[in-house]
């Protein structure tokens, strides 16, 4: 796989980018967790909680220790039978991405202060009480997979028993079996949340611990990646240009670069646009070099109107446009590029005339903010001390295995199909932002219409956009509004 192609796919940044891993120290021989306590004023009134910081050991048949996963986990102290309690395992992506953009982004009951957009405050970076947390109705607990945060392999040549998809869903499924186990869950009401290749972990995991007596009463899918013939710009895969043409138009919606008509109402404009997609433009993209002239200009006008990209360069990139060709292209004319993961933001290259960015703009406003705020808040609040560092966003992990697939593409989209058959209980939340371009809305509707699944198990997924990017929760109203979605849907899955 090229380094353009493992960039595209990989959903929070590319690990191509990052520095060699360091080599790991030798684990501490199952430590004992770190327990502290804890109170946030909530909605106006006090928030009880207990925090449990610490290693999982992920041992072999023989009960050698060959990983250790970090993780936090908050329990709310006036719930009652802890095995009543909804229980919430979660996890961000990357792969090579910590679950601290989660953990102290959306859900858990301390978050880090952005603006409201989003955008990066002025440093020092500061945390404050969580106003949207989830503790308020389920058990949390943050899992960072090995080669993330403060999670290692025992010996440098074990990681490749960890890289990989079908290797990582082991671990995790090995590392949640092991936390039900010592923490006495097995009675609670199971739910999975997962953001970015979190997702594509989540879905694998549904149907890999359900073979191993573990079902889920729901699962929370943010930015969603299962099939990557959706996001992979790879010659004879058409499909990726097809499915990211609506964040292309929200993107140049955002950025005033549409025609009038077109900037009146961008749900509206977005309806239109995927009624083009799934049908003239996919047609167009098939037929290859046998368009006609006529016809191969009407496509021309079409992706102008709905990019805001110059005609002839929409002709020279023959009707294809790659996606970090446009978050380089839209805003050329005034010497800015858009970000990937969230095309709101925008940034300055060093050279007006390459042909794509030098960084992604929407990393470079969460990257300080979040490192950070951890660092600090896992020390002085949570009582861990490690002298290790916390791997936020890749550095962890050195390649990673995608496996065989019978159509050429990692997919754990039929490990979601066979949970959702082997257990007719299990409900399905997933949330979009408008202006990512990691995994784009567009793309994540058309894996879930190509699931498989019966019409009567369809009715058990609820789908929610928002007018953000791919961590749609750094926007304040997004943040707002997940937080109500969220909320609706576990209390709807526990009934």
């Amino acid at each position: 796989m090229t380094r353009t192609a493992l960039a595209i796919l990989l959903a929070a940044t590319s690990l191509c980018a990052q520095t060699p891993p360091k080599p790991p120290e030798t684990p501490k021989a199952d430590e004992k967790p770190v327990v502290t306590n804890h109170q946030i004023q909530f909605g106006g009134k006090p928030l009880k909680y207990t925090a449990t910081t610490g290693l999982m050991p992920i041992k072999n048949n023989a009960g050698e220790t060959e990983a250790e996963m970090f993780f936090v986990a908050y329990t709310r102290d006036d719930a009652g039978p802890a095995n009543k309690r909804p229980l919430m395992l979660i996890f961000n992506g990357g792969p090579g991405a910590a679950s601290v953009w989660l953990h102290l982004g959306a859900v858990g009951p301390r978050v880090v202060k952005m603006l409201e957009n989003g955008a990066m405050p002025a440093p020092p970076f500061q945390l404050v009480d969580n106003q949207n947390t989830w503790l308020d109705q389920a058990d949390l607990v943050f899992i960072d997979p090995v080669g993330t945060g403060y999670s290692r392999p025992s010996k440098p040549e074990l990681g490749k028993k960890f890289w990989g998809v079908q290797e990582d869903l082991r671990s995790v499924g090995e590392f949640i079996r092991l936390y039900l186990t010592r923490y006495e869950r097995w009675g609670s009401p199971l739910f999975l949340a997962g953001e970015s290749y979190g997702t594509t972990r989540a879905a694998g995991l549904s149907g890999y611990l359900i073979e191993h007596g573990i079902a889920f009463n729901g699962i929370v899918l943010m930015s969603t990646v299962l099939n990557f013939q959706t996001l992979l710009f790879t010659k004879g895969n058409d499909l990726p240009y097809d499915l990211f043409l609506p964040t292309y138009t929200a993107t140049a919606w955002y950025h005033h670069k549409l025609a009038p008509d077109l900037q009146k109402d961008l749900k509206a404009t977005l309806r239109e646009v995927e009624q083009w997609a799934g049908t003239e433009y996919l047609e167009a993209l098939a037929k290859g070099n046998r368009l006609t002239a006529a016809e191969r200009q009407q496509v021309i006008d079409k992706l102008a109107r709905y990019t805001g990209l110059d005609k002839k360069f929409i002709d020279d990139s023959d009707l294809r446009i790659e996606i970090f060709h446009f978050t380089k292209e839209l805003l050329r004319d005034r010497k800015q590029t858009v970000g990937r993961i969230d095309s709101r933001f925008t940034g300055i290259d060093e050279s007006g005339v390459s042909d794509r960015p030098d960084y992604d703009s929407s990393i470079a406003v969460i990257r300080p903010p979040y490192t950070a705020a951890f660092n600090q808040y896992v020390r002085a609040e949570l009582g861990y001390k490690s002298d290790l560092e916390y791997y936020v966003l890749g550095g962890g992990l050195e390649g990673w295995n995608w496996g065989q697939s019978s159509h050429g593409f990692a997919d754990t989209s039929d490990a979601l199909r066979s949970a959702f058959a082997k257990n007719p209980y299990m409900k399905l939340f997933v949330a979009m932002g408008y202006f990512d371009l990691a995994t784009p809305y567009f793309a994540t509707e058309y894996t879930l219409s190509h699931l498989g699944i019966q019409p009567a198990a369809q009715k058990r997924i609820t789908v929610a956009d928002y007018m953000a990017g791919h961590m749609m929760y750094i926007d304040g109203p997004s943040h707002a509004k997940l937080k109500r979605d969220v909320t609706e849907f576990v209390e709807g899955a526990v009934k």
